[in-house]
């Protein structure tokens, strides 16, 4: 006891020692004690993360955050590269570019492999407007007009209504923003990111006036013979109505978690002392790939952003039926929502903008078979078969040469095309 009352003496003279001569004058009523010792340098603090507007102003281009509104009330995050600063094009005529992610992800993926490989920066620096989007429910689309994301209605929704709705408004609000007076963008998908785009252009086509060129990064629509192993074990039980799919309906899909995605961001940012530690991790589960070693821990930093259990539950039903086609509910509801029992096909042949399919041999979840029988329903599309016969899904986002095979090819296509149209 008498060495405690010694102890807390000691302590009391410190702080003292340490307080402003204007505090000395309070009573020790007066002193908030508490504050003296709550010293924020002691305690070990997580950096705030980074935003992908954040990414790319660190490499010195010009960026822009907006949140859009859609027809039903959600809010989506989309962000922009407006013009570049090499090249300071900000007076001159630049076209917009719309970039929209996969499954499980968001607009951090296209920036990730940095400027020298990135294709928002290429496209910034070939003189482009660029977007990247982000699709409801994601970790920059978590806002509505009326509801919480504590809400279950809140994540009622598929890859449809991104399609419908989200990339719709996205479209409408970067012609609007650009204020040049186009009428039309080039978009750029990636696996969702290109099922949403033929969701929208076929069930809505007149929005098939606003598109340039569209490029489809591993298309998704029809999946009969997709050899992805868990798509196909856990098809039969989630891929038809029933309780199983009941359960796992309406849901936020790995809940999003600020605090583990901020220390992942603390452990495997550039900057910070650990970073050796999710090199390591990565190494080890990639070795012998060919991504973009670089860019893998900020992929892990940034992934998954987040979706809606439905939207998986969409694509393993298109799985199981072999159509692309719209939600399936149920017979009841079916009739209902469609008027018919079964969910009706989505008519691609409604699809008449320029469509370059983009894809590959060893693709385990976009089967050659499948981009073609796709192709072989679109009126006006243009196929880009990958020669590399290891080249897969992920490639197209982190391929350590994705700038040589995917990217300058893509931007070249766009650039002829506003050659041949001014």
């Amino acid at each position: 006891m008498q060495n405690q009352l010694v102890f807390a003496i000691i302590l009391l003279l410190t702080s003292l020692a340490d307080v402003q001569p204007a505090a000395l004058n309070k009573s020790a009523v007066d002193i908030d004690f508490f504050k003296l010792y709550d010293n924020p340098e002691a305690h070990i603090s997580l950096q705030k993360r980074l935003t992908t507007a954040d990414r790319i102003a660190a490499h010195g281009y010009p960026s822009e955050h907006h949140h859009i509104v859609t027809e039903d009330g959600y809010i989506v995050g989309a962000f922009r590269i407006p013009y570049s600063h090499k090249l300071q094009n900000q007076n001159e005529y630049r076209p917009i570019v719309l970039i929209q992610h996969g499954l499980m992800s968001c607009s951090d993926a296209w920036i990730l492999c940095g400027p020298n490989d990135g294709l928002p920066y290429l496209l910034a620096d070939a003189g482009f407007d660029v977007w990247m989007g982000n699709g409801r429910g994601n970790a920059y689309s978590r806002n509505h007009t009326s509801r919480s994301t504590q809400h279950p209605y809140f994540w009622k929704f598929s890859w449809h209504e991104i399609g419908y709705y989200d990339i719709a408004a996205m479209i409408d609000y970067a012609l609007e923003t650009n204020g040049q007076g186009q009428k039309s963008i080039h978009y750029v998908g990636h696996s969702q990111g290109t099922t949403v785009f033929f969701a929208l252009m076929s069930s809505r086509p007149e929005y098939n006036e606003k598109i340039k060129t569209a490029h489809m990064f591993a298309p998704i629509a029809i999946m009969t013979n997709m050899r992805n192993k868990l798509v196909r074990s856990v098809g039969p039980y989630l891929g038809h109505q029933n309780i199983y799919s009941l359960l796992f309906s309406n849901q936020e899909m790995i809940p999003h978690n600020n605090f583990l995605l901020t220390l992942l961001f603390n452990v495997c940012e550039p900057d910070q002392q650990l970073r050796i530690i999710c090199e390591n991790a990565m190494e080890n589960l990639y070795a012998g790939s060919r991504v973009n070693m670089t860019a893998m821990p900020e992929y892990l930093a940034t992934h998954p952003a987040g979706c809606s259990s439905n939207q998986m539950l969409h694509y393993v039903q298109e799985q199981q039926s072999g159509h692309f086609r719209l939600y399936d509910y149920g017979t009841k509801k079916n009739l209902e929502v469609y008027k018919s029992e079964q969910p009706p096909d989505y008519p691609v042949e409604n699809i008449s903008s320029e469509v370059h399919l983009w894809f590959a041999d060893n693709d385990s979840l976009a089967a050659v078979e499948d981009v073609m029988a796709l192709a072989d329903r679109l009126p006006n599309r243009e196929l880009h078969h990958m020669e590399d016969p290891m080249w897969n899904h992920q490639d197209f986002a982190i391929n350590f040469e994705v700038r040589k095979y995917l990217n300058e090819p893509v931007i070249k296509i766009m650039m002829e095309f506003e050659e041949c149209n001014k």
